[in-house]
C-alpha cells in the first residue's frame, strides 16, 4: 500500500497500486516548517511508476505549486490511471500545455565577435561627434559670453567654482599631503643606500609640480565634481527640466554647459597648485623625520631643482584637464535617458571616461613636453 499523508488532511490510504491523496495542497501549507521536504521525498520515492493509480479527488484545495508536484512526479505527463475532481482538470490541462511549449534555441553566429566589435566602433564615433558638437557649442557659447559680459550667467560660474573648487579642497589637500610623505619616504629610502639625499628635492619637485600634483587633482575632480555633473543634468533630465528650459527659450549650453566648463577652467590650476603646496609639504615633513633634511633647505634648493616651466607646464595641465572633465561630464549628463537606471550607468561611465581622458591627455603633454623644463 502507498500513502500520501498530507499535514492538513483527515488520512489517505490506499490499497494495491494506487496512490490517494487529499487535504490542502496550496503554498502556504507547502510552505510549513519539515512539510515540503516530507511530501517532496514521497514523491521522488513514485515518479517514473506508470503502474500506479493516483487518485486525487479528495483533495481539497490544490493551487499551481501542489499541481506542478504531482506533475514533476508524474514524469511531465499524465499517469495512464487518473482520478481528477471536475475542478482540477482546468488546472492540469494549463500545466499540460505549458508544458508542450519549446523556447527557439538562441545561436550565436561564428561572426559574432565581429559584430561586436563592429558596434563598439560605431559606438565610440557616435559619441565622438556628439563630443565635437558639444565642443562647438561651448566656443559659440564662450563667444556670446565675450560679446556681451553683463547678461553672462556670473551667478552659475560662481556657484560651480563654489561647488568643485572650494569644496574640493579638503580631500586634494588630504590625498596630496600622503601622496607626498609616500613618495618622498619611498624616494629617500633608496637615495640613502647611495648617498644621494641632497637629490630628494629634485625627486619630489619634479615629480609632483609636473605630474603627480595636476593628475591626482583631475582624477579627484572627476570623481567627485565631474559624477555630480553628470547626475545634475540626469536628474534634470529625468525631471523633464531640460524639456522646460527648452519651452520657456533658455538655452541649454548657454546656462548650464558653458558655466561648468569655465567654472573648472578656473578652479581646477587653483587646485592645482594647492595639491603641490601640500604633496611638498608632506614630502617635507617626510624627509626631515627619514633624512634629517631642514625645511628651510627644502625650499631654498626647490626653485633650482624645479625650472619655473615646469610649474607652468602644472598648471596648463590643470586648466587642460578642467576643460575635460566638464565636457565629458556634460556629455554624458545630456545623454542619460529618463530613467534611474540610465542615470546610474551614465554617472559611472562619465567618471571612468573622464579620468581615462585625463590620463590621455597627460601622457600627449609628456610627449610635447619631452625637451622641456628639464
Amino acid at each position: 500500500m502507498l500513502t500520501i499523508q498530507h499535514p492538513e488532511a483527515a488520512g489517505s490510504a490506499g490499497t494495491g497500486q494506487s496512490v490517494i491523496a487529499s487535504g490542502v495542497w496550496q503554498v502556504h501549507t507547502l510552505s510549513r516548517r519539515g512539510v515540503l521536504k516530507g511530501i517532496t521525498r514521497t514523491l521522488a520515492a513514485l515518479k517514473h511508476k506508470d503502474t500506479l493509480d493516483w487518485d486525487l479527488s479528495g483533495i481539497e484545495r490544490l493551487d499551481h505549486i501542489g499541481a506542478q508536484m504531482f506533475w514533476n512526479a508524474w514524469g511531465k505527463k499524465r499517469p495512464p490511471k487518473l482520478t481528477l475532481d471536475p475542478r482540477q482538470e482546468e488546472l492540469f490541462n494549463r500545466i499540460e500545455k505549458a508544458s508542450g511549449l519549446s523556447l527557439a534555441r538562441h545561436r550565436t553566429s561564428p561572426l559574432h565577435w565581429i559584430i561586436v566589435l563592429g558596434a563598439g566602433i560605431l559606438n565610440f564615433f557616435e559619441h565622438l561627434k556628439s563630443f565635437i558638437g558639444l565642443i562647438g557649442l561651448v566656443v559659440q557659447d564662450i563667444g556670446r559670453f565675450i560679446r556681451s559680459p553683463r547678461t553672462g550667467p556670473w551667478r552659475e560660474i560662481s556657484a560651480n567654482i563654489y561647488h568643485s573648487g572650494f569644496q574640493a579642497l579638503g580631500i586634494t589637500a588630504l590625498v596630496g599631503f600622503l601622496i607626498g610623505v609616500v613618495l618622498s619616504y619611498l624616494s629617500a629610502q633608496q637615495l640613502k643606500m647611495f648617498g644621494g639625499d641632497i637629490y630628494l628635492v629634485n625627486i619630489l619637485g619634479m615629480s609632483v609640480i609636473r605630474e603627480l600634483g595636476p593628475l591626482l587633482a583631475a582624477i579627484l575632480v572627476a570623481g567627485r565634481s565631474g559624477s555630480s555633473i553628470t547626475a545634475q543634468l540626469g536628474v534634470m533630465r529625468v525631471t523633464e527640466e531640460l524639456d522646460a528650459m527648452l519651452v520657456m527659450g533658455v538655452s541649454h549650453g548657454y546656462r548650464l554647459i558653458m558655466p561648468k566648463v569655465v567654472a573648472l577652467a578656473i578652479s581646477m590650476p587653483l587646485l592645482v597648485v594647492w595639491t603641490d603646496a601640500m604633496a611638498l609639504i608632506g614630502g617635507m615633513v617626510s624627509a626631515k623625520v627619514e633624512l634629517g633634511l631642514a625645511a628651510r633647505y627644502f625650499l631654498q634648493e626647490l626653485p633650482e631643482a624645479v625650472p619655473v616651466v615646469n610649474y607652468n607646464i602644472g598648471l596648463l595641465k590643470g586648466a587642460t584637464f578642467g576643460i575635460l572633465i566638464a565636457l565629458v561630464a556634460c556629455h554624458f549628463g545630456l545623454r542619460i535617458k529618463p530613467n534611474t537606471e540610465s542615470l546610474g550607468r551614465g554617472t559611472t561611465t562619465s567618471v571612468v571616461t573622464a579620468i581615462t581622458v585625463v590620463i590621455v591627455a597627460d601622457a600627449v603633454y609628456a610627449i610635447i613636453f619631452s625637451g622641456v623644463g628639464f
